[in-house]
């Protein structure tokens, strides 16, 4: 609500002054309205929230489904989700001393592939990972899972993909981002350090829920989407809520030709169209190169 200061009352001026006051007397300014500082707003799923309280709201959200994560993305795609991150890391094709950044890395999946795809293709490789997350419930997730299967070269980090602390200007030979880059509130900035901290050469590489062309596919999509991923969610996760939003903020997230360009924006150099559609276009990989 506004607050107007109050207006000065005067006294009523007698009839017979009232022409030669007005003749004499500036009129009294009326008081401009003081403005209330409003904050600027993005969207959380499909809520409109402001942009100081989304990433802590998002934090709640990974916080809930943090230990059943894995299990949910295998029953939410059937197991898909698993063909799609090893395609990824055979598309990066990392060589056998690559430092890699895994932002928003979670739980470990692209990381532990990076690791495993190296060591199946390269004799006595000598890797780096950097696994990076916001969210530290998703980290110690990740961190045992780390120990359970003997990967012991991922130094795990609790940060922010928007302000990248610590990770030196062209310090990394790839920067990849998986499922993650949609629950941002500031995508631009994302891309804008991860272009900071990439080598010259370097690639940075994103694999996130796309938009369906295919009007018949896009239907059967959405039905599953806003109907049984929810109740899923609630059923194994107990926690509807949280699957609500992660649905909802796949809808939100820029269609492919749109994140492309703003790929190219922050200075990215894209091969051909800048993306390679998966199972549809209900995934989508993202590719860009800084030269």
């Amino acid at each position: 609500m506004r607050l107007l200061r109050p207006l000065l009352r005067r006294k009523p001026l007698p009839l017979s002054r009232l022409h030669s006051t007005a003749s004499n007397t500036p009129p009294t300014p009326t008081p401009t309205p003081t403005p209330t500082p409003t904050s600027n707003t993005t969207h959380f799923g499909f809520k409109t929230v402001r942009e100081d309280e989304k990433e802590s709201l998002v934090g709640q959200v990974f916080g809930n489904v943090a230990s059943s994560y894995d299990l949910m993305n295998d029953v939410m795609s059937g197991g898909v989700h698993r063909l799609w991150k090893d395609h990824f890391i055979r598309t990066l094709a990392p060589g056998p001393t690559t430092k890699l950044l895994d932002v928003a890395g979670g739980t470990g999946d692209i990381a532990f592939r990076f690791l495993d795809y190296i060591s199946a293709t390269h004799p006595n490789p000598s890797p780096h990972v950097t696994l990076l997350d916001i969210n530290p419930a998703m980290l110690a997730v990740g961190q045992q899972r780390a120990q359970q299967l003997g990967h012991t070269n991922i130094a795990f980090t609790e940060g922010n993909a928007e302000r990248l602390e610590g990770i030196e200007d062209a310090s990394v030979d790839a920067y990849t981002i998986a499922f993650g880059i949609r629950n941002c509130t500031h995508v631009d900035r994302v891309l804008r350090e991860a272009y900071r901290v990439l080598k010259p050469g370097g690639r940075f590489m994103c694999l996130e829920f796309g938009s369906v062309e295919n009007p018949v596919v896009a239907r059967m999509y959405d039905l599953y989407s806003f109907h049984l991923i929810p109740t899923m969610g609630g059923l194994i996760a107990n926690d509807r809520e949280s699957y609500q939003y992660l649905v909802e903020s796949i809808r939100k997230f820029p269609p492919q030709p749109v994140f492309a360009d703003m790929i190219k924006e922050a200075g990215f150099k894209v091969v051909g169209k800048g993306w390679e559609d998966l199972t549809f276009g209900v995934a989508a990989i993202h590719s860009g190169f800084k030269l």
